[in-house]
């Protein structure tokens, strides 16, 4: 029965294996050697650490031997001892280095080995993939995304944790050639968005953006690709269903993110072809803040519209002003968020078809065609139109009256505070004050030029600010690309607005309703719901489809 050999000879054999390679001019003549250091790789602690830095050092001169070393190398990753787990993640870039054709299985284990937890073996992992990355971006790149199509939940969160904080950060050094390896990732993570969170989407998408392939001088077709992109998120062509809420979600996310393609050029009637069909006819019926969202996003959107998509949409629209803007003086205070974005909008529509106004709204506006329908009397619908206008410009001066009040109010209040907990108080009133002047104002500004018989519409040519947006020269980019104003829910400071439909004592866009001044508390929650937004992570935003 043979004897087993003490350690120290075991460790002592090792060393030799290993000189004799070091020295050896044709290596491959010392296949004994390396077979030797493979076996030794289930010895003694000190035996197996050895044997984690011997093995990558002399592993492209045995291809036939590749398996039994890479085998030998990942059992040595998995062992108890911190130390050899270490020390044989640090030799996996080795076993690449020289044999490209074993990289994508390197980058898939390191890829999994991200789960660890000891700070010191996944500072190991991420050194070693980088260092992978680094000698093939393309094979890497493609085996790391496969973790986040299909692999373990676990995984697949420490992976994009990965690529997010390493990864995408190094996009000059690591995506060369530029053209060719841009258009790789692009096609990895479109792959990977059948099924994202909204913080998970929102991040893939300014890493997009922020491609050269995409960039400012891109040609109108890559930016309809990233249109495209959105669309598909949204779902635009699945059944709609009203009690779906994360779809809604959804949908109000991925068209706020869109708003910027549109800009550049990039077709819109695909959005609104689908509000217009599926969200206006059932508007009544969503939650009071995807109402709010819903027509603030129209009205950032509206700008953009083809004459097509605001024919369509027009009708929509005016059925909605006749809703939310009664004819006749009521008690019931007009929810002024609403007046505000459908009056902008329907300038906007207007201004696109504006002889579509003549059969909606009783205009006069003549174009030639004989869709002007000039020889119709629609002076009823023009009496019923103008009606509603002077009772929502009689509000919001009523309106605004009371809010000049409270800003007086507030002004002697800041005067008089005398610490910052009291000033910061103050300034938030005095912030929704100021957004709820600026609602009102906009609503008897928009009102205004419709009392004509042939009104003259805004349009993009003549700029108009929508009260939650800031000035142009205080505006912060969001992620998406779109001008907003720097909250961490994408709103504005909340004031203006009308209470009715909108209930009170609601959140405020970036303050508290609670601070608001009270004589006008009631006109002004309607405005004061926060929007949602995917941006806001797996709490707040959609929920990934495999758990719909």
């Amino acid at each position: 029965m043979a004897v087993p050999e003490s350690e120290e000879l075991i460790i002592e054999k090792l060393y030799e294996y290993g000189e004799r390679l070091s020295e050896s001019k044709d290596k491959t003549q010392n296949e004994s050697d390396y077979m030797g250091i493979i076996a030794v790789a289930k010895g003694s602690s000190k035996a197996k650490q050895l044997s984690a830095q011997l093995i990558p050092r002399y592993f492209k001169f045995f291809p036939n031997y590749s398996s039994q070393a890479i085998n030998a190398q990942l059992d040595l990753c998995e062992e108890e001892e911190l130390g050899i787990r270490v020390q044989a993640i640090r030799g996996l870039p080795l076993l690449c280095k020289d044999t490209p054709v074993h990289l994508p299985k390197i980058a898939d284990v390191l890829g999994q080995l991200l789960l660890a937890e000891e700070g010191l073996e996944r500072d190991a992992v991420q050194k070693a993939l980088m260092s992978v990355l680094r000698q093939d971006t393309k094979a890497s790149l493609t085996a790391l995304f496969k973790h986040i199509e299909n692999s373990d939940e676990n995984i697949r969160e420490r992976v994009l944790i990965f690529v997010r904080e390493k990864v995408f950060p190094l996009k000059n050094e690591l995506l060369h050639p530029h053209e060719e390896m841009e258009r790789h990732i692009t096609d990895l993570i479109k792959k990977s968005l059948q099924d994202v969170t909204g913080a998970e989407f929102k991040m893939f998408m300014d890493f997009l953006k922020s491609l050269s392939l995409f960039g400012e001088k891109a040609p109108p077709e890559r930016v309809q690709e990233l249109l495209e992109i959105v669309e598909g998120q949204a779902d635009l062509d699945a059944q709609f269903n009203i009690e779906d809420t994360d779809h809604i979600d959804r949908l109000m996310s991925c068209l706020n993110m869109a708003l910027p393609f549109y800009a550049r050029g990039a077709s819109n009637s695909k959005f609104f072809n689908y509000i217009n069909k599926h969200l206006l006819p059932v508007f009544d019926k969503l939650p009071e803040e995807k109402r709010v969202d819903l027509l603030k996003n129209l009205a950032e959107g509206s700008p953009y519209t083809s004459a097509q998509d605001a024919r369509s949409l027009l009708p929509s629209i005016v059925a909605l002003i006749k809703k939310y803007i009664p004819r006749k003086k009521t008690s019931e205070e007009i929810n002024f968020t609403f007046g505000e974005c459908l009056l902008y909008v329907f300038h906007q529509l207007a201004y696109k078809a504006p002889n579509t106004t003549n059969s909606l709204c009783g205009y006069k506006i003549v174009t030639g065609q004989p869709s002007d329908r000039l020889g119709e009397d629609f002076t009823e619908l023009y009496k019923d139109f103008i009606d509603r206008l002077n009772v929502v410009e009689e509000q919001a001066k009523a309106t605004n009256k009371k809010l000049a009040q409270g800003m007086s109010e507030h002004n002697k209040a800041m005067a008089a505070a005398k610490d910052d907990a009291a000033k910061a108080d103050v300034k938030v009133k005095k912030q929704s004050t100021s957004s709820g002047l600026q609602t009102c104002n906009n609503i008897l500004a928009l009102a205004q030029p419709l009392h004509a018989k042939a009104p003259t519409f805004f349009g993009e040519k003549k700029p108009f600010s929508l009260s939650w947006a800031k000035p142009p020269s205080a505006q912060a980019l969001n992620a998406t690309g779109s001008k907003r104003p720097a909250s961490v829910s994408n709103g504005a400071a909340a004031g203006g607005g009308g209470g009715g439909s909108g209930g009170g004592g609601k959140k405020a866009r970036g303050g508290d309703t609670s601070s608001q001044n009270q004589l006008v508390n009631k006109a002004l929650a309607s405005l004061s719901k926060g929007r949602t937004r995917g941006s806001q992570g797996k709490s707040r935003g959609w929920r990934r489809r495999r758990h719909w």
